[in-house]
């Protein structure tokens, strides 16, 4: 987890409420077949307490429910029995509505609208002003990375890129409840880090996340409660912290050292917790920071690509005071190398008299014939010599 996640954990923790945004009391929810008979119990009297700003993970394996709970939800089924409130009230009534974002597990997109005109159509369903919906459009465009792409069409978008649409249409009300179905799908890996920075800045800014994804490693990074389903049930739920520290185990982590340093506390460790109980490795850097890490060069570099680009800046409206101007702000300062200690600075000797001349006739150069120009060298790219070797060399040349 880089540093911006975890501190965006904090804050999130911090800034969340007692205040419940979802509260859902023995909801169930039976499917009947034509004759009325019951066929499926999808949801089977489950109850969980979402309160605001927090990032809540929906977990479980396919048909377990999750999906079923989801449209309960955002009022596109009704329950069969219990008690669902959403925001205070029904998920039915057009007002709760309009305060709820939803990112579904396909992004269902006009082909034949641009990303613009896509932006702008789903904003004018919530009621906003044209002037509003263009500064909101240009923002979220520029926030996803598809900027340059504004007036493509949709339909000629990769996966990865529509679902940037479509992760900019679930945010384009501004809402309250922010419903994510597998909000990475079709994603690079910067994408989605970006999606997790994102979803943390929206929960420091008091907004309400509710995660449904089968990447497990994207809901260990953002979600700080999660509920795991299973046959329509709940089968756990719960802080992840809490659920997912193994407490009959303890972890050492020091600073590089020797072997004898090894030896000797490996000997300590296995004299108080056995002979074989104890591992001692070295920590690896994970495949996606090391990943982030090579494109975060590579953009460095001023290498051009034709796909999405890195994040741009955060859409004004979704910024929460003291958070990052950019999404990926977090990534360069989690992977920059730490500043290197001042060193004194030391005079460098008087570099001798050379004669020019003599240089010339060992070179085989004529007294007419002009050295060739230097070529401009970046000081980064210099090579670091020793001077005082250099010349006392060519020194010793110039008196043979």
């Amino acid at each position: 987890m880089s540093s911006e996640i975890a501190a965006g954990t904090a804050s999130a923790t911090g800034k969340m409420s007692s205040e419940p945004v979802v509260e859902a009391v023995g909801l169930t929810k039976v499917f009947h077949d034509f004759w009325g008979r019951p066929k499926a119990k999808a949801v089977n009297g489950i109850d969980f307490t979402i309160r605001r700003g927090q990032v809540f993970g929906l977990l479980g394996p396919n048909g377990s429910g999750k999906s079923t709970t989801v449209k309960m939800l955002l009022g596109l089924l009704y329950p069969s029995r219990g008690s669902l409130k959403v925001l205070g009230d029904s998920p039915r009534r057009v007002e709760t509505k309009r305060r709820i974002g939803y990112l579904p597990e396909e992004s269902y997109l006009y082909r034949y609208l641009t990303a613009a005109e896509t932006l702008d159509f789903f904003g004018s369903l919530f009621g906003l002003p044209p002037e509003e919906r263009r500064r909101r459009c240009d923002q979220l465009l520029e926030m996803v990375g598809l900027g340059p792409s504004r007036n493509r069409q949709v339909g000629e978008f990769s996966k990865g890129m529509a679902r940037r649409v479509g992760i900019a249409q679930a945010l384009i009300n501004d809402p309250d409840l922010v419903i994510l179905d597998e909000p990475t799908s079709g994603l690079d890996p910067v994408g989605c880090r970006e999606v997790k920075d994102l979803i943390q800045l929206l929960a420091r800014r008091g907004k309400t996340i509710i995660l449904c994804s089968h990447l497990l490693a994207d809901v260990e990074d953002v979600c700080d409660e999660v509920l795991v389903m299973y046959g329509g049930r709940v089968q756990a739920k719960g802080r992840l912290d809490e659920l997912l520290t193994i407490g009959d185990k303890t972890r050492i982590i020091a600073p590089k050292l020797d072997p004898a340093m090894v030896s000797r506390v490996l000997d300590l460790l296995n004299a108080a917790a056995g002979p074989g109980n104890v591992q001692i490795d070295q920590p690896s850097m994970g495949l996606e920071s090391f990943f982030l890490d090579v494109v975060r060069k590579a953009q460095q570099a001023g290498n051009e690509t034709a796909g999405a680009r890195a994040a741009g800046r955060v859409a004004d409206y979704l910024k929460a005071e003291g958070g990052p101007e950019n999404l990926l702000d977090s990534l360069r300062d989690d992977l920059a190398p730490p500043a290197p200690a001042p060193q004194p600075v030391v005079p460098p000797p008087p570099a001798p008299q050379v004669n020019t001349a003599a240089l010339a006739a060992l070179s085989g150069n004529g007294a007419d014939s002009a050295p060739p120009p230097a070529k401009s060298v970046a000081p980064a790219l210099r090579p670091q010599t020793d001077t005082r070797a250099a010349n006392e060399k060519l020194k010793s040349l110039i008196e043979k």
